[in-house]
């Protein structure tokens, strides 16, 4: 292939029609239309209808947790949670995340402390974690990320070790064991994201798992939507219910976990492969777990190896409407408010900043085949070879 042939220099892009990044995992519209009008018939749509009970309890067994709240997306549920575990002062964070996982400790008036990221896993750094704790720390907030998960025990240990909280933001790891336990047991509390781009699709939605029933019972009363029956104090409401419709998305979803958790596997698997076969691009697989959803494929692209940068491969994949990414860029502690706010990590975090300006997603999910993988890689391994042709010519 000459450089002529890709769409970036005016060929014509490899697929028609762009492949989407998220896992996009919906029902058939059978399946849709058959919820949507039992719903209608009820004309119960939403705080705490039958098909949200339902889900509520099929979640619980799943997880094997004593409490599931539902919630209308994953930001409010880490937003309710700072509230009910009765945070204060600053909670230990890693940056490579979701602007939302900083965001909800704003919500709740709280301060960030931006920890570094372990390289070889991207996952929250205990050892930095250690480092970090100080006057006004009242708790850790670990991100699970990719289909893998952190160092929980020794983020436990050190959270015990010094009278402090620990949760969790596991929206990528729904479905996912460390040591065959489910993640949604560790912690005080973890928080799962049902976003089209996660495993479990109901559009938007998300839930919070604990075993701790006091922190269940504030939880439900912030939500709100039928409390317990006992009174308990809370700060302020969040109006978070999950409506009848999502709880139907997720409610087929959690069906098709099974199957859809073994399709992302082989397109895993598949990646893994061919990607061998390309000098610089190195696979990300999923750390600390013993069962993953395999839900994101990302790749470290080492330019000196591979021939060209993170951003122009990129670009190089967008002309050929494969919907790759860049990863949490550029990183909280670089990002509006926090860059101004908190200035003191804006050269502390090397890993952070060597994940972000290296790492790339690639397409994953419902609408991506196994020939689709096939063709994405053939362009990867065509644009290492052609490398220096490419810079050239780009740079003109």
């Amino acid at each position: 292939m000459k450089i002529t042939g890709f769409a970036l220099f005016g060929a014509k892009p490899a697929f028609e029609q762009p492949l989407p990044f998220g896992q996009i995992y919906f029902a058939s519209w059978d399946r849709y239309t058959a919820a949507m009008r039992g719903i209608f018939d009820r004309q119960y749509y939403n705080n705490n209808g039958p098909l949200h009970q339902q889900l509520d309890e099929k979640l619980r067994n799943f997880f094997g947790v004593k409490h599931v709240i539902c919630v209308h997306n994953a930001t409010l549920g880490l937003m309710m949670l700072a509230d009910a575990m009765g945070l204060s002062g600053k909670v230990i964070m890693p940056a490579f995340t979701f602007a939302a996982s900083a965001q909800s400790l704003t919500w709740a008036g709280l301060e960030p402390v931006f920890c570094d990221v372990d390289p070889a896993t991207h996952h929250i750094d205990p050892d930095r974690v250690k480092a970090l704790i100080g006057d006004g720390v009242s708790a850790i907030m670990g991100v699970n990320l990719w289909g893998g998960a952190c160092d929980q025990s020794a983020l436990a240990a050190v959270a015990k070790a010094n009278g402090i909280q620990v949760y969790f933001d596991s929206a990528h790891a729904f479905g996912c064991e460390a040591g065959g336990v489910k993640i949604g047991n560790f912690g005080r509390a973890e928080v799962f994201s049902f976003h089209s781009e996660n495993i479990i699709n109901a559009a938007e939605g998300g839930c919070i798992c604990t075993n701790d029933d006091e922190l269940a019972a504030s939880l439900w009363s912030i939500r709100p939507s039928y409390g317990p029956d006992i009174p308990v104090n809370i700060l302020r409401v969040a109006n978070a219910r999950m409506s009848e419709a999502q709880a139907a998305a997720a409610l087929m979803g959690l069906e098709d976990f099974q199957a859809n958790r073994a399709n992302n596997e082989k397109l895993f698997h598949l990646y893994e492969k061919f990607l061998r076969e390309i000098p610089g691009l190195h696979l990300m697989r999923p750390a600390g777990v013993s069962l993953s959803n395999y839900q994101h494929l990302v790749c470290m692209v080492d330019e000196a190896e591979f021939g060209m940068g993170r951003d122009l491969l990129i670009k190089l994949l967008r002309a050929e409407n494969i919907s790759a990414k860049r990863l949490f860029y550029p990183g909280l502690h670089r990002s509006i408010p926090y860059v101004n706010a908190l200035p003191q990590y804006v050269e502390t975090l090397p890993y952070t900043d060597r994940l972000c300006a290296r790492s790339v997603q690639l397409p994953m999910g419902a609408l991506i085949s196994a020939p689709d993988v096939g063709r994405i890689c053939g362009i990867l391994l065509m644009a290492h070879q052609n490398a220096g042709e490419i810079l050239a010519r780009h740079a003109k």
